[in-house]
């Protein structure tokens, strides 16, 4: 065959292998911050950039439906989940989430997990060292079940968080996390479908809670005018448990943080809300989540002279974006003052996508998982603890990134237990 006719390469292994680095090296190559690329054996395009966020979010040009992999949705977000659903029936589903929005809803989950995070420290003193990712995730799930009405006995919300943590950590592979992936969420759309069923049969802890998030779920008509059914009620009700839950992994970037920075402790335990604000957002800017965003092209597609066929794949660069020179000074350097100085501008910061989450696929549980940084960052900066040596290193091979050791603590004490000069050992240590 004609060396000029030949198909490209497919790209699919190469950017699983490559990790968060290899699409922001793309395109930082492409001076018009567009790669084409061939997906799954499909046509693709990767971007990058506002308008690109724009370009992807506007629903005229990409759909959702059929664009998440099997092995993404079967795992990650579920069969039949809001995210794999565009025009009426998204908008219909999203009603679901839309409350995750108001100012009440945010300080009613992050007040229910700050409780539980206070319950949870004495606790931690009594033993000789805890994994502040594993102790994160448990309260998460104590506190956002509590808040969404779903039953949870004390017993059982390590293997629960151990299962929504699971969800996130395998999404991206098809080795063992993944497998690992596939049985947890089968466990747990199995419990919750149960707590379903009761609720609308009028039995069990969680009928008596008629404004609870479990009761909102299980009594939501879809664009069928039909309840959903109990399996995909299920679905929708751990889409927002689990994502809650998944704010570990900041909790454990945030830990690394002043570890590595110890500078910015001192300023997050006087309180002040506009710094903490700062220190979230650039948490979730300078580390590692979302590599990036895919969907499918709605039509045939041009963008800066770049063609897409209808049905081929576009990719939103996000880990790139989060660290584009042209976006953030010092992109690669630690500093939330930068989100004192300028606050980020529309579609600018999207780890966890852009866009107006009202009207188009940008997560509505973005406020929640800030609201949660922040009075954690708080509390885990007030926090007296040292740090052992440990492997304290982040992989950008490895989707999702996360601390290697989870961040193991030692000698963990309430503020206020030790004496001062204790408190600056927190940021002392091996491994960094």
């Amino acid at each position: 065959m004609d060396a000029h006719r030949r198909p490209p390469a497919d790209h699919t292994l190469s950017l699983i292998a490559g990790g968060y680095a290899w699409l922001p090296q793309r395109i930082r190559q492409s001076p018009d911050r567009a790669v084409p690329l061939r997906i799954m054996g499909r046509p693709a395009l990767a971007l990058s950039g506002p308008e690109a966020v724009r370009f992807f979010y506007d629903e005229h040009n990409i759909r959702r439906h059929g664009a998440i992999p099997e092995p993404v949705s079967g795992t990650l977000f579920g069969h039949g989940a809001v995210h794999t659903l565009d025009g009426q029936a998204h908008r219909q589903r999203k009603e679901l989430f839309l409350p995750l929005l108001e100012p009440d809803r945010i300080a009613g989950v992050v007040g229910h997990v700050t409780a539980a995070w206070d319950e949870a420290v004495p606790e931690w003193a009594a033993r000789p060292q805890v994994v502040l990712f594993d102790e994160a995730a448990a309260v998460l799930t104590r506190g956002v079940c509590r808040w969404a009405g779903v039953p949870l006995q004390d017993a059982e919300a390590r293997s629960v968080a151990a299962d929504l943590v699971a969800m996130v950590d395998g999404f991206a592979t098809l080795g063992p996390r993944h497998w690992r992936a596939r049985r947890a969420r089968a466990r747990q759309e199995a419990r919750t479908a149960r707590v379903i069923e009761d609720l609308r049969s009028g039995r069990g802890p969680a009928a008596g809670r008629p404004d609870s998030l479990l009761a909102r779920v299980a009594a939501h008509r879809d664009a069928d005018g039909g309840r959903l059914p109990v399996r995909t009620a299920a679905v929708e009700l751990l889409n927002v448990v689990r994502p809650t839950v998944a704010v570990s992994w900041f909790v454990a970037f945030a830990a690394h943080a002043l570890h590595r920075w110890p500078a910015h402790r001192e300023r997050l335990r006087d309180g002040d809300p506009a710094y903490a604000a700062a220190f979230a957002h650039e948490v979730r800017r300078f580390y590692p989540f979302a590599p990036f965003l895919g969907g499918r092209a709605a039509r045939d597609l041009t963008w800066r002279g770049h063609q897409v066929p209808a049905g081929g794949t576009v990719l939103l660069d996000v880990f790139g974006q989060n660290h584009d020179e042209e976006l953030w000074a010092d992109p690669y350097t630690f500093r939330p003052r930068r989100f004192l100085e300028r606050p980020p501008q529309r579609d600018e910061l999207i780890p966890q996508g852009g866009c107006d989450p009202r009207t188009g696929h940008r997560c509505p549980g973005e406020g929640v998982t800030v609201g949660l940084l922040e009075s954690l960052a708080v509390r885990l900066a007030r926090l007296e603890y040292e740090v052992p040596a440990q492997d304290l290193r982040i992989s950008l091979r490895r989707i999702p990134a996360r601390v290697r050791s989870g961040f193991a603590v030692t000698a963990v004490h309430e503020p206020g237990q030790w004496p001062a000069a204790a408190g600056a050992r927190a940021g002392a240590g091996a491994g960094s």
